[in-house]
């Protein structure tokens, strides 16, 4: 067994190549699945969690009768180095050069995302910071049609988002503004959208310079809002939580 997989299942050390072997031999761990692991946040308020949820359902229900637009709002920095993923290979094993940039080699990216229209925004302007971000709302203003609806944004609790100076912005271009639950990225679509950059443009990638990293960025965001149904069926919101994931959050 010293060259082969080992998964480890409660006290049970089996190969993993051979569990199938195991199920059929030993009818007493004919239960056990391969599973991939999932990850969840210790942190966040089960409870404010269920509240945005059945806040987030009532919204839903007004989006569908044409009464308002809801605008996701996030953003991502993306570094020159490049993100690690699955690849398909043959032959030895696949390894990528990096000439290890440093983290400062980055772009700061915002990030809309329009659930009632199927498209998203990108935008890049230097830092994440209170001005920049309340220039982002002026040019989502811009973006959004309307059409007599309200327009609702939803993001989270970053410094820059909770400064006066853009709340007073906000009240201004007559956005209303939905903060999110600590904790509580898997609530924000969007993340999905940084998700799928990653995978077209840094991942297995490090880029010589910041421009080239900028324009393949360029190159995902012109063609993106090509693909409506695509982004609706990456980008889908949660409805509702897992139960037992649930349990294991705590309020700090």
């Amino acid at each position: 067994m010293d060259d082969q997989e080992v998964v480890q299942l409660d006290r049970l050390s089996i190969p993993a190549v051979c569990i199938s072997e195991y199920r059929a031999a030993d009818p007493a761990i004919s239960g056990i699945e391969l599973e991939e692991m999932q990850e969840t946040v210790r942190q966040g308020d089960p409870e404010k969690r269920a509240e945005y949820l059945k806040q987030f359902a009532d919204m839903y229900q007004q989006m569908c009768r044409g009464d308002i637009v809801i605008i996701y709002i996030d953003e991502s920095h993306f570094h020159r180095d490049m993100d690690l993923g699955y690849t398909w290979w043959q032959g030895e094993s696949a390894w990528r050069v990096s000439d290890c940039p440093p983290l400062s080699d980055r772009i700061n990216w915002y990030g809309a995302y329009n659930f009632s229209a199927g498209a998203c925004l990108i935008w890049n302007e230097g830092k994440c910071n209170k001005e920049n971000t309340a220039e982002f709302l002026h040019r989502v203003n811009d973006w959004v049609e309307r059409q007599g609806r309200r327009v609702v944004v939803i993001w989270d609790g970053a410094p820059w988002h909770k400064a006066k100076f853009v709340r007073t912005k906000a009240s201004e271009l007559d956005i209303e503004i939905v903060v999110l639950p600590s904790y509580s990225p898997d609530f924000n679509p969007i993340e999905g959208l940084w998700k799928w950059m990653r995978e077209e443009v840094t991942q297995h990638c490090c880029f010589a310079t910041l421009r080239d990293l900028f324009d393949a960025c360029k190159g995902f965001i012109d063609t993106l809002n090509e693909t409506p149904d695509e982004i609706i069926k990456r980008l889908w919101p949660r409805f509702e939580v897992d139960p037992q994931a649930e349990k294991l959050r705590f309020s700090i």
